[in-house]
């Protein structure tokens, strides 16, 4: 059996740096996540984490077309990793940070494994969470991450313990920073230059 998870309390408000670090040290190793955001707990991996992503898609049941989404400390990241146009961009940029998933096409710096695998686009997002924000820019790219919703789940984990009850030995690191939401973000399809709300979430689409 795999070792069961390290556990780690990170304040909400003002994260332990020690505790950030050590939930980094364990991404760039290529370990798998259970971490808070302001919509709620997501799985999360490095960039060139194949056997991350695969772990996502073996907790989560889900295939190769599933879509991940770059977690991005801000816009400068964000950039790198999806084309924006100008009328996108200030629409992305109205509603950030908060719990939006937007889907834009990826460039190149995507690697192909997690772009979808048809439209070669990818989500993208900036949450308003301090812990989540703390990790991406202590890890310095993305973090790609999938919502925690687990198979026959109506709603994903809003407390740590939970998290360790269910996923204690699939995951490397568990965050516990209070009680999160249970509704994922609300997913805005920018890829085809029109607007498409894909999922309504924990953001209001009432903004766009």
């Amino acid at each position: 059996m795999a070792p069961s998870a390290r556990y780690l309390d990170i304040h909400p408000v003002d994260p332990q740096a020690r505790n950030i670090d050590q939930a980094v040290r364990v991404l760039r190793d290529g370990g798998l996540i259970a971490y808070p955001t302001d919509s709620c707990y997501a799985l999360g991996c490095t960039l060139d984490s194949p056997e991350g992503l695969e772990r996502i898609r073996r907790i989560r049941q889900v295939g190769k077309d599933h879509h991940f989404t770059l977690v991005c400390a801000d816009f400068a990241q964000l950039g790198q990793f999806v084309i924006v146009s100008n009328p996108v961009f200030r629409l992305v940029k109205n509603a950030t940070p908060g719990p939006y998933t937007f889907i834009l096409p990826a460039t190149k710096e995507v690697p192909r494994r997690m772009s979808h695998p048809k439209k070669h686009t990818v989500g993208v997002r900036i949450p308003d969470h301090r812990v989540a924000h703390a990790l991406v820019e202590a890890l310095g790219e993305p973090i790609v991450s999938s919502t925690l919703l687990l198979p026959g789940q109506e709603d994903p984990p809003a407390e740590g313990w939970v998290v360790q009850d269910l996923l204690d030995n699939q995951v490397d690191v568990i965050i516990d920073s209070g009680e999160v939401g249970i509704e994922p973000t609300t997913v805005v399809d920018l890829s085809s230059g029109e607007l498409v709300i894909a999922r309504e979430g924990a953001g209001d689409v009432s903004r766009f």
